[in-house]
């Protein structure tokens, strides 16, 4: 009987000694990994005795079986796969709450606006994320965006501007329909939008509804206003349109307050029937080709590329770059004005006009300010009052002796 109590006894000591050892592996901090951390890579589908043996393997808990059994006394808690940092001592019991809660490593990559493709793979590159040819190889398929644009070439254009949190070594697919996605998302807000609901741009009048002798709310024809633009609807082709002539106004200007005049521009240019003469294009075409040196010449203006809009008329086959809502909103509700041209002000804004004439006289300005004078030249000096002319004196006629004396001589 004494030796019974005495096995109980020694059987009850044992287990508690084994609970208190599972707890204390399960409740209290560890790190048994270098001091600047370690990165576990959970598989998907991986039960919670494999992930704790991963864990175990690279310094991250105490107990391989504390942690398993923690796990499973949470069956409706699924552990999350990806790449998670561990870079302090946690408890188990904190390792098991990050890898439930999907908290998995991510590093923040921004994509600003009017980048093009070409951009964004040489960031990723030098960000460590992938090598710059994978992005460009997924960014050349265009069937994330078939449905949407199906005469698109590529996913330049619908690539959106935005700050992605990223894993250490995202895959180029899932990256670019990660960026279509918002694309699209975006879209539908701005198209759904009402553009009489926003303030006019600076530099704008907004303009009120004129009515007809008879009280009615007359047409656009009819107050000698532009009808709609000419890429703005819903079909494919139109989206496509919108979607390249707002990468041209993102690439033109910084400024969103100048955009639907960049837009107005264009859209009176293609109107008229004139050529865009937009640099950008010319500068995505060489890029293109790999043939863009940093600057461009007065050879580069007479390159061989659809994209050269000094050479041919209308719209680029598509967009040179990612534009943000203020350039999609610009290309689907550009300016009502009369302008034709701008150039840059070296503010970076710019000078806009409607003749050929004022153009000229605006890049006068331009090439005055480059070189640190005022943009108008100072008024001539005021021209001199004419003074008005002397009378000339006359001598008082002499008299006496002395007129006398004269006349004798």
């Amino acid at each position: 009987m004494k030796y019974f109590l005495t096995l109980i006894l020694v059987v009850v000591l044992a287990a508690g000694t084994y609970a208190a050892w599972m707890w204390y592996g399960i409740t209290q901090p560890y790190q048994g990994f270098p001091q600047e951390g370690v990165f576990v890579e959970l598989p998907h589908g991986a039960s919670p005795r494999y992930v704790a043996y991963l864990l175990k393997r690279n310094g991250v808990v105490r107990s391989k079986l504390a942690f398993e059994i923690y796990s499973r006394r949470h069956p409706k808690r699924t552990l999350q796969a990806g790449e998670y940092l561990f870079d302090h001592p946690m408890s188990g019991r904190d390792v098991f709450w990050k890898i439930a809660g999907g908290q998995i490593y991510e590093m923040p990559f921004t994509v600003r606006e009017g980048e093009t493709m070409f951009d964004i793979a040489r960031d990723l590159e030098a960000g460590k994320f992938m090598p710059a040819g994978d992005f460009l190889y997924a960014a050349g398929d265009p069937s994330l965006i078939r449905d949407f644009a199906p005469e698109a070439r590529t996913l330049e254009g619908f690539l959106f501007p935005a700050t992605y949190e990223l894993p250490r070594h995202p895959v180029a697919t899932e990256l670019t329909a990660q960026m279509v996605h918002k694309f699209k998302d975006e879209w539908k807000l701005i198209a759904s939008s009402d553009p009489n609901a926003q303030a006019p741009p600076t530099g704008q009048t907004s303009v009120k509804p004129s009515h007809d002798s008879k009280g009615q709310a007359a047409s656009s024809e009819q107050r000698g206003m532009k009808p709609p633009a000419l890429w703005v609807g819903e079909s494919p082709t139109a989206r496509l349109r919108s979607v390249t002539l707002a990468s041209l106004v993102e690439r033109e200007t910084p400024k969103p307050e100048e955009r639907p005049l960049v837009a107005s521009v264009f859209d009176n240019r293609i109107r008229k029937g004139m050529r865009l003469q937009c640099d950008p294009t010319v500068i995505y075409g060489l890029e293109r080709m790999g043939q863009y040196k940093g600057s461009l010449s007065g050879k580069d203006l007479a390159s061989d590329s659809p994209y050269n809009t000094y050479e041919h008329y209308g719209l680029p086959p598509g967009p040179i770059g990612n534009p943000g809502v203020a350039s999609l909103r610009a290309a689907l509700h550009p300016a009502e004005t009369g302008y034709l041209y701008f150039v840059a002000n070296t503010q970076g804004g710019h000078f806009f006009s409607a003749t050929l004439a004022e153009h000229n006289r605006n890049v006068l300005k331009y090439r005055r300010l480059l070189a640190g004078l005022p943009a108008d030249p100072p008024p001539p000096p005021p021209k001199p009052k004419p003074q008005p002319a002397k009378k000339k004196q006359t001598k008082p006629a002499a008299t006496g002796n002395k007129a006398q004396k004269g006349k004798a001589r």
